[in-house]
C-alpha cells in the first residue's frame, strides 16, 4: 500500500490481514516522525492495541477518550489523515494530538494527563439521559495514574455502574508486583470467553435459591482471597469495576477478542494492557525515553540528525569556544564578523527554512541584536538559540564588557525561554534541551570562568530546592548558586534556618518555587549577578506583591542600576556585595530583622 493512501474500515479483515497492517503501521509511524518529530515510543507501543480498537468500535460514532494523546497517530492513520502524516505538528497541518475540529473520530481536546475517565464517564451518562446508542471507552496510561483526577474519575465511574471500559495501558509503571508463572497461567484462564461465559452462568443459577446464595457469598469470599493474593486488580474492582487482565497488549487477536466481549459488558469494565514503549523499532524500545518526544532522526539507527545544526560567531571563534568545531564542521560554521545584527536576522532565516542555528555570542554583544530578535525571531516564534557567554561580570574588561543587562532585556522578548546553568554538567544539558527539546527562541546564559564551588545537576526543572528551611528563601541562579549554598551552611552554624531555591531559568519566571518557599518564611533575599533594574529579583518581588504575601524583610543582592567599572572578578563582586561575606551578613541581617534571634549573634 502507498504510504499516502487511506487505510480501509477494519471490521471485516482477518487476524492475519491484522497483523500485517499492525507492521506497516509500525513502519509508518517511523518514517513519519523520522522527518517530523514528535512522541514516537509511545506510539510505537499502541499500534496493536489502537488496530484492535477499530476493529471492535467504530470511532465516527462511538467514543474513544485518550488520555494526555500524544498516543494519537496510529489512530489519526485509520481515520483519514494518513496522507496528511507529513504536515504532522506543523503549521496548519496535523496536530500532535486529538482535535475534533480536524475529524469527527477524535472525540474531544486532549493534552492534559489524567483526565480520560472522567471525560468518558461524562460521555457516558450523557448517552444514558439521551437514550442513545454508541459505547464510551477511554484508554489511559499508566504514569496518568500518578494524577488525582484519574482516581477521582474511577471511583465515581464504578459507582455510577455504567456501561463504558477504561484500558490501562501499563508500558512500564510497577502497578503491581512481577507475577508467576501460576498467577499468568491463571490471568489468561480468565480472560478466555467460555470462562467468562460459564461465570455468568453459575452466578444466575447460584443465586436463584437462598442455599445457592449463601454457598456463593462463601465460595465467593475464598476466591476473592485468594485472586488478591495472586493476581492484580484488586483495586479497580473494590471501585466497582470489572476487572480484566493483565493482557498481551501485542497480541493484535487476543486483544480484539477481548476488547469485543468488554465491550457487551454492562457495567464498568477495567482492561490493563501490557505494552512495550517504542515495540519493534530497536533505538526507541531500548531508550524510550530519548523518543518519547524527539526531533527528526536517521532511521537506520535512530541517531537525531544533528546536521541541521548550524554554529554562528560574530568574529569570536575562539572566545565563543567554537574552533574546535570550525574546523570539525566547516560547512555548518558561520564567522558574520563584527555584525551581530546581522546574525541574528540570519539566523532567523536558517530557522525558517528548517535548520537549527546556534549563535554563541558575548552578552555585551548581544545588545546589538536587540531589534532584531523582536522583529525577525520573536514574532515568527522562530526556534534559534543564543549562547550567551560572558553572562555577569567579566572582570579587566569593564563597563563596556560586563553582561549585565541581558537578564533584563531577554526577559523582554516575547515566547522566549532564558536557561541559566550554574555547573558545567548544567550548561551541556541545558544546551542539548534547548537545541532537541524546545521550541522558539532559547537563550542559554553562562559566565566567564568556572563553577564556584557547585558541581551539581538539576537542569530539568525551572526551579529548584537546594536545602530545606524555614526562616528565610535565599534565591540565586548561575555561578551565584555555589556562593548562596555556602552563605546558608554559614547561617546554619548561627542557627538560622534557609531554604536555598536555584533558578535554572529566568525566563519565563518560575515564582511558584519561590512564593511557596515566602509563605512560609516571610524573607528574601536574591543574589543575582546583573543589573538590577528588570532583574529577576525584582520580577520575584512583583510577584510576592501580586500573590498578597508579605515580606517582613527582603533585599536584592546585585550589581546594582548603573555601571560598573574594570577589575577582578572577586574585587568586583566585593563593590558590588555579591561576595561571600558581604552575601551572609545581608542574609542575616535580612533573617533577624525584628527577630528575637538578633541578640546573642556574634559579629563580624
Amino acid at each position: 500500500m502507498n504510504q499516502r493512501e487511506e487505510f480501509p474500515s477494519l471490521y471485516g479483515i482477518s487476524d492475519r490481514e491484522a497483523e500485517e497492517l499492525c507492521q506497516d503501521l509500525r513502519h509508518r509511524v517511523v518514517d513519519v516522525v523520522s522527518q517530523t518529530g514528535g512522541h514516537l515510543a509511545s506510539n510505537l507501543g499502541v499500534v496493536e492495541l489502537t488496530v484492535a480498537l477499530h476493529r471492535v468500535y467504530d470511532t465516527g460514532r462511538d467514543r474513544l477518550v485518550f488520555d494526555v494523546g500524544h498516543q494519537c497517530y496510529v489512530h489519526k492513520m485509520l481515520t483519514g489523515r494518513n496522507g496528511r502524516m507529513e504536515t504532522l505538528r506543523a503549521l496548519g497541518g496535523i496536530a500532535g494530538f486529538p482535535k475534533p475540529s480536524e475529524s469527527k473520530h477524535d472525540a474531544c481536546i486532549s493534552g492534559h494527563a489524567s483526565t480520560a475517565v472522567s471525560t468518558a464517564l461524562g460521555m457516558a451518562i450523557a448517552r444514558t439521559r439521551q437514550q442513545e446508542d454508541y459505547r464510551v471507552v477511554a484508554l489511559l496510561g499508566d504514569g496518568s495514574l500518578t494524577g488525582g483526577l484519574a482516581y477521582e474519575g474511577l471511583s465515581m465511574a464504578g459507582q455510577r455502574e455504567e456501561p463504558m471500559v477504561v484500558i490501562l495501558n501499563d508500558n512500564g509503571m510497577s502497578i503491581d508486583a512481577s507475577m508467576g508463572g501460576v498467577a499468568q497461567h491463571l490471568a489468561r484462564q480468565r480472560l478466555k470467553p467460555q470462562y467468562l461465559q460459564a461465570k455468568e452462568i453459575y452466578r444466575k443459577i447460584m443465586l436463584a435459591t437462598p442455599p445457592g446464595r449463601a454457598l456463593y457469598r462463601f465460595l465467593h469470599k475464598v476466591k476473592e482471597g485468594i485472586k488478591a493474593s495472586m493476581l492484580p486488580g484488586g483495586m479497580f474492582e473494590n471501585m466497582g469495576f470489572r476487572y480484566m487482565g493483565p493482557v498481551d497488549g501485542h497480541d493484535v487477536k487476543g486483544l480484539t477478542r477481548i476488547l469485543r466481549y468488554a465491550a457487551a459488558v454492562d457495567g464498568p469494565v477495567l482492561l490493563h494492557v501490557k505494552t512495550t514503549k517504542g515495540k519493534g523499532y530497536g533505538p526507541a524500545e531500548r531508550t524510550p525515553d530519548t523518543f518519547h518526544g524527539t526531533g527528526p532522526f536517521q532511521v537506520e539507527d535512530g541517531a537525531l540528525l544533528k546536521g541541521s545544526i548550524c554554529a554562528i560567531t560574530a568574529a569570536m571563534t575562539g572566545g565563543t569556544g567554537l574552533a574546535g568545531f570550525a574546523e570539525q564542521f566547516p560547512k555548518r560554521f558561520f564567522d558574520v564578523g563584527i555584525a551581530e545584527g546581522h546574525a541574528v536576522t540570519m539566523a532567523a532565516g536558517m530557522a525558517k527554512q528548517g535548520l537549527i542555528p546556534v549563535f554563541a555570542v558575548y552578552s555585551t554583544f548581544l545588545q546589538r541584536g536587540y531589534d532584531m530578535l523582536i522583529h525577525d525571531v520573536a514574532i515568527d516564534k522562530l526556534h534559534v538559540v543564543f549562547c550567551v557567554d560572558r553572562a555577569g561580570l567579566v572582570g579587566d574588561d569593564g563597563e563596556t564588557h560586563h553582561g549585565l543587562f541581558d537578564a533584563a532585556f531577554l526577559n523582554t522578548i516575547p515566547g522566549i525561554t532564558v536557561l541559566c546553568p550554574a555547573s558545567l554538567d548544567e550548561l551541556s544539558a541545558m544546551l542539548r534541551r534547548a537545541i532537541y527539546e524546545l521550541s522558539g527562541p532559547v537563550a542559554v546564559r553562562y559566565p566567564r570562568g568556572g563553577e564556584n564551588h557547585y558541581s551539581g545537576d538539576h537542569s530539568q526543572d525551572p526551579a529548584c530546592v537546594l536545602q530545606e528551611g524555614s526562616d528565610l528563601t535565599l534565591v540565586s541562579f548561575g555561578t551565584l548558586t555555589g556562593s548562596i549554598l555556602q552563605t546558608a551552611q554559614r547561617l546554619r552554624r548561627e542557627g538560622i534556618s534557609a531554604q536555598v531555591v536555584k533558578l535554572n531559568q529566568i525566563t519565563p519566571l518560575p515564582k511558584e518555587a519561590v512564593l511557596r518557599s515566602l509563605k512560609e518564611t516571610g524573607r528574601l533575599l536574591v543574589a543575582q549577578e546583573c543589573a538590577e533594574p528588570g532583574s529577576p529579583g525584582e520580577g520575584l518581588l512583583a510577584a510576592a506583591a501580586a500573590a498578597g504575601i508579605p515580606l517582613k524583610r527582603a533585599a536584592l543582592c546585585s550589581c546594582g542600576d548603573g555601571f560598573v567599572p574594570h577589575g577582578t572578578v572577586p574585587q568586583l563582586r566585593e563593590r558590588c556585595g555579591l561576595d561571600l561575606e558581604s552575601l551572609y551578613q545581608k542574609a542575616r541581617e535580612v533573617a533577624t530583622y525584628g527577630s528575637e534571634k538578633t541578640s546573642g549573634c556574634p559579629a563580624h
